[in-house]
C-alpha cells in the first residue's frame, strides 16, 4: 500500500515505522539483504529521497548497514540492539560467558514454572533441528539453530523484559558462539564437543525448576570454564 501524507517529514518517519516493522516482524530476519532503493520505492510510492532518507535513519540507528557496492543489510532487530552490538562489539569473550551463566539458569528455572504446552512444541522442534544442523556439519546453520533454541528457553520464562534484554544480545551471542567454533578448529564440529541440551528440555517439560536451573547452569559454566584464562582457574 502506498504511503501519503501532506508533509515530507512526516511521510518519512512513516515510511522508517513501514521499515521497522519489516526488521522487528522478522519479514527481513538479521543477516538478509532489504529490497533496493527502487524496489522500495515502487512498493510503498514515495519519492527515491525518503526512502533514501528511511534507510539512513534506521542505519544510524543500528538496524541497518549500508555497504556500498553490495546492498543495506539487516543488523539488529531493535535500536537498542544496534546500540548493543556497538557498545560490546570488542567484548572480551570471558565477559560474555559470564552473562550467559548469569542470565540462562534463572530463565531456565522460570520456564519451568511457567512454560506452556505452545512453548514445549517449540522447544522439541528447534531442539530437533539444533540437532540436524550439528549432523550437518555446517557450523553457521548450527551457530543460528544454537541461538534461537536459546531464545526459547529464555522465552519459555515469561519474563518480557528478561527475553528483550536477551534478544537485544542476541548478535553479541552469536558471535560469541562463532568463536568458540573458530577455537574448535574453524567451521569444524567436532564430536567431542557436542553439548546435549535435551535434558534441559525434559526438565522443562517436567516442570522441575531445580533441574532445569542445574541443566542451564552445566552448560554455561562448562563454556565460562573454557574462557577463564589459566591463571585464574589455578594449577591444571
Amino acid at each position: 500500500m502506498a504511503l501519503t501524507s501532506p508533509r515530507r517529514s512526516a511521510l518519512s518517519d512513516q515510511v522508517i515505522i513501514e521499515l521497522r516493522n519489516q526488521i522487528t516482524s522478522g519479514a527481513w530476519p538479521v543477516g538478509s539483504r532489504i529490497p533496493t532503493e527502487p524496489e522500495l520505492v515502487e512498493e510503498l510510492g514515495v519519492a527515491r529521497n525518503t526512502v533514501r532518507e528511511a534507510v539512513r535513519a534506521l542505519a544510524h540507528n543500528g538496524l541497518l548497514d549500508i555497504r556500498q557496492g553490495s546492498g543495506t543489510y539487516v543488523v539488529a532487530t531493535s535500536e537498542l540492539a544496534g546500540v548493543m552490538q556497538r557498545r560490546f562489539a570488542g567484548a572480551d569473550p570471558r565477559h560474555i560467558a559470564e552473562l550467559r551463566a548469569t542470565l540462562e539458569p534463572s530463565a531456565a528455572r522460570m520456564a519451568a514454572l511457567r512454560r506452556t504446552e505452545r512453548d514445549l512444541r517449540q522447544l522439541d522442534t528447534l531442539l530437533a533441528r539444533r540437532e540436524e544442523a550439528w549432523g550437518s556439519g555446517d557450523a553457521e546453520a548450527f551457530v543460528t539453530a544454537d541461538a534461537t533454541l536459546h531464545m526459547a528457553f529464555v522465552a519459555a520464562s515469561h519474563n518480557e523484559v528478561l527475553t528483550a534484554l536477551y534478544a537485544d544480545l542476541g548478535h553479541l551471542l552469536r558471535d560469541w558462539l562463532r568463536g568458540r567454533l573458530h577455537e574448535d578448529g574453524g567451521r569444524q564440529l567436532r564430536p567431542e564437543n557436542h553439548m546435549d541440551h535435551a535434558r534441559l528440555v525434559e526438565a522443562i517439560r517436567a516442570g522441575d525448576a531445580e533441574r532445569a536451573e542445574a541443566e542451564a547452569a552445566s552448560y554455561t559454566s562448562h563454556c565460562l570454564v573454557r574462557q577463564v584464562p589459566a591463571d585464574l582457574t589455578g594449577p591444571r
